[in-house]
């Protein structure tokens, strides 16, 4: 293992993105449009097959059909479709191969450029303008050199093309905890926010909701100090932090990290929820000591594994 991959796996705030572009055509002219997206959802770089086109009998009008790729039938989406652009079509294309929510899905771009390592703390949240776009699946802005590249929430375009993977219309489950619980839950999406709200009121919890990792990081600095000045434990005010891992400014795994290494939030069991957790990965959970890590498909039963977790925590006796 390179020294470059246990900086990532142990909460640095970094990340890698695999850089690539669209080319859009505008009347007579084409503009290029760059997009990121984790490494850590990213399979392989395929190139596209000759006559690779959409049906009218397509689910969604940028589904692609499916490709033969080793052992799999790889489902194929035209991202500049779903991004309601007109590509400039050209020869050798690729198609980004990627794996989360337990599914394998290929995108069919203009071109990828190269992989960038980068903080969290350069990637800046949408601007008004950018989140208010008609599909919504733009989670954060980075600057590389001279242009702005527009990260992308791929789960919102399955989520569209499959009504089953909407957030929105998942069943929450019956699940209700005999006991009231406190939960301070970080998460970047709003629509995400929402459902895990819907979800933990609905289980007994009050819920702190935080828009990132550094915003979830304040707050606990401001109960640590309030929990010293009063003469408590910072489990007097909260019960569990449940955190998303992909965020701006502060990822959920260097926020986890930050509450084991503290000497008195180190109390606190914390939850990663992610579409990036799975089997390959859940190591880097482990790493920066993760009590436990739950994939995002499973919204019904996250909070029995938080109650779950929350019980079976001991609490430090003084």
């Amino acid at each position: 293992m390179s020294e470059q991959d246990i900086l990532l796996e142990t909460g640095t705030n970094e990340l890698e993105i695999i850089e690539f572009f669209v080319h859009e055509k505008q009347g007579e002219s084409t503009y290029t449009h760059y997009f990121g997206v984790n490494v850590a959802k990213v399979l392989e770089v395929v190139e596209a097959p000759e006559g690779l086109e959409g049906s009218e009998a397509a689910a969604h009008k940028s589904f692609l059909g499916t490709i033969p790729l080793r052992d799999l039938i790889l489902p194929v989406v035209d991202l500049s479709v779903w991004l309601g652009m007109e590509r400039v079509k050209t020869r050798n294309e690729p198609i980004i191969v990627t794996e989360f929510n337990n599914m394998i899905t290929g995108f069919l771009v203009s071109g990828v450029t190269q992989i960038h390592r980068v903080n969290w703390k350069d990637v800046e949240p949408p601007s008004r303008y950018v989140s208010n776009m008609a599909t919504n699946c733009i989670t954060g802005t980075l600057q590389i050199k001279e242009r702005i590249v527009l990260m992308l929430d791929l789960e919102q375009v399955l989520a569209e093309l499959d009504e089953s993977k909407d957030i929105f219309k998942q069943d929450l489950g019956d699940f209700v905890s005999d006991q009231r619980y406190r939960a301070l839950v970080a998460d970047d999406s709003t629509s995400v926010r929402e459902v895990l709200r819907r979800n933990f009121e609905q289980a007994n919890f009050d819920v702190a909701l935080m828009n990132d990792g550094a915003e979830a990081w304040n707050k606990l600095l401001a109960i640590k100090a309030k929990a010293q000045e009063e003469g408590k434990s910072p489990l007097d005010y909260v019960d569990v932090v449940v955190s998303d891992i992909e965020m701006p400014q502060m990822d959920g795994y260097t926020l986890t990290r930050n509450i084991k290494e503290d000497p008195v939030l180190n109390v606190l069991p914390v939850a990663l929820f992610s579409s990036l957790i799975s089997k390959g990965i859940e190591h880097k959970g482990e790493a920066v000591k993760a009590d436990e890590q739950v994939t995002k498909p499973e919204f019904s039963s996250l909070t029995r594994k938080v109650v779950d977790l929350i019980r079976r925590w001991e609490r430090p006796t003084d």
